[in-house]
C-alpha cells in the first residue's frame, strides 16, 4: 500500500542501473519540456536521481503548482513558459539533451485547430530551436491502427494508419521531429507509448471507479497493453541511447495482452463488487508490441497484479487521482 504522493513519486522515479548507465554515458545538461503533465514531475525527478551531477531543467505553463513544487524540491530549475509563444524559446536553456513530453489529446475533437497547433506546429518550434541536439519525444501508439488481439500488437516497422484527428496529429508531430532530424542531423527517439498506469490515472483507475460507482464496463475494446508509469519513465530515459538520425522508434508499453473483462474481474475481486460488463469484444484492439524496448532495456521491473493491487487499495482509500480518464475504448479517434 502506498501512504502518500510523496512516497508514490519516489517510487515512480526509481532510475533502473541501465537508467543510470545511459546517463553516465550522456554528456551534458538536461531540459524536459512539457514537465508539469501526468508525467513530467517523475520523470524529471529520476533524472536526478539517475544523474545528479547534470542539471536539470523543467520547462511548462506549470498550471498545477504543487507539481512545480515537488519539481523544485528536487533542485530542479523550474522555467514558466508557453511553448506555442515563439518569444518563449529565449528562455529556455542551451542543453544538449531534451525531453519532450508536450502535448494535446483530451478535447481534441472540440478544439481541432490547437490540436494541430499543439502536436505539430509546437514539436517544429522545438525541433528547430534545439536543432543538432538529442532529443527523445513522447508519442503515442494511437499511431497505429486497430489490430487483431491474437496479432501481438503493432511492430515499429508497421505503416501507421492514425484514425481521427487525434492520432493524425501524432503522427504529424513524429513527422516533424524526422524532418529537423534530416535537415539538421538532431538525433532523436521516438517514444510510442500505450497505456502508462499508475494510482491517480489510467486505464485501471478509470476500471476501478466504474466499478466503485456502478456504472457498467463497455467491452468492445477488449484488449490493451499496461506498463507502469515507473518502468515507462525507465524507459523514456533510457531512449537517448537509441537516439539517432533517422529517428529511432521505441513502442513501450507492458509484455501482455490483457483482456478488458479479465482486468475488470480482477478490480472487482480486489473492491469484493462485481463488475457490470456491457458490450461485445470486437476482434480487434489499439495494441503495441514491445520486444524491441525490452531487448533494448529489460523488461518492465512491475508485475500486473502487483500494479493493480497497488492502485486499487489507492482508489478505494478515496485517495487523490488526477480525473484524466484514459478513453481507452474509443475507437474511432474522436478523443
Amino acid at each position: 500500500m502506498l501512504s502518500d504522493v510523496w512516497e508514490l513519486e519516489e517510487r515512480l522515479s526509481e532510475p533502473t542501473e541501465v537508467a543510470r548507465d545511459v546517463l553516465r554515458e550522456t554528456d551534458g545538461d538536461i531540459v524536459v519540456l512539457g514537465a508539469g503533465g501526468k508525467m513530467g514531475p517523475t520523470l524529471t525527478m529520476m533524472l536526478r536521481k539517475a544523474a545528479p551531477d547534470k542539471k536539470v531543467y523543467a520547462v511548462s505553463r506549470f498550471s498545477d503548482r504543487e507539481a512545480k513544487a515537488r519539481i523544485e524540491r528536487w533542485g530542479v530549475e523550474t522555467i514558466t513558459a508557453d511553448l506555442l509563444d515563439e518569444s518563449a524559446y529565449r528562455s529556455l536553456p542551451d542543453v544538449p539533451n531534451v525531453f519532450y513530453l508536450v502535448g494535446m489529446k483530451f478535447g481534441t475533437a472540440d478544439k481541432p485547430p490547437l490540436t494541430w497547433a499543439m502536436n505539430v506546429h509546437l514539436p517544429a518550434l522545438v525541433a528547430r530551436h534545439y536543432q543538432g541536439m538529442r532529443i527523445v519525444a513522447l508519442s503515442t501508439g494511437n499511431v497505429y491502427p486497430l489490430v487483431r488481439i491474437a496479432s501481438g500488437g503493432s511492430r515499429e516497422e508497421d505503416i501507421p494508419q492514425p484514425v481521427g484527428e487525434y492520432a493524425q496529429s501524432c503522427l504529424g508531430r513524429e513527422r516533424m521531429f524526422e524532418y529537423f532530424s534530416q535537415v539538421h542531423g538532431t538525433l532523436v527517439t521516438l517514444i510510442r507509448l500505450n497505456y502508462a498506469n499508475e494510482p491517480r490515472y489510467g486505464i485501471i483507475v478509470d476500471l476501478t471507479q466504474r466499478i466503485l460507482s456502478g456504472q457498467p464496463i463497455d467491452v468492445t475494446m477488449g484488449a490493451v497493453n499496461l506498463i507502469w508509469q515507473g518502468d515507462a519513465n525507465n524507459c523514456i530515459l533510457s531512449g537517448l541511447r537509441l537516439a539517432a538520425r533517422p529517428p529511432a522508434i521505441v513502442n513501450v508499453t507492458g509484455p501482455d495482452t490483457i483482456r478488458v473483462r479479465d482486468l475488470a474481474t480482477r478490480i472487482g475481486e480486489l473492491l469484493d463488487k462485481p463488475p457490470v460488463f456491457v458490450g461485445q469484444e470486437a476482434d480487434t484492439s489499439l495494441l503495441s508490441n514491445a520486444s524491441r524496448c525490452f531487448e533494448a532495456f529489460g523488461p518492465p521491473s512491475t508485475h500486473l497484479d502487483v500494479m493493480v493491487e497497488w492502485i486499487v487499495a489507492w482508489v478505494a482509500a478515496g485517495k487523490v487521482v488526477l480525473n484524466k480518464p484514459t478513453k481507452y475504448g474509443v475507437r474511432d479517434g474522436k478523443f
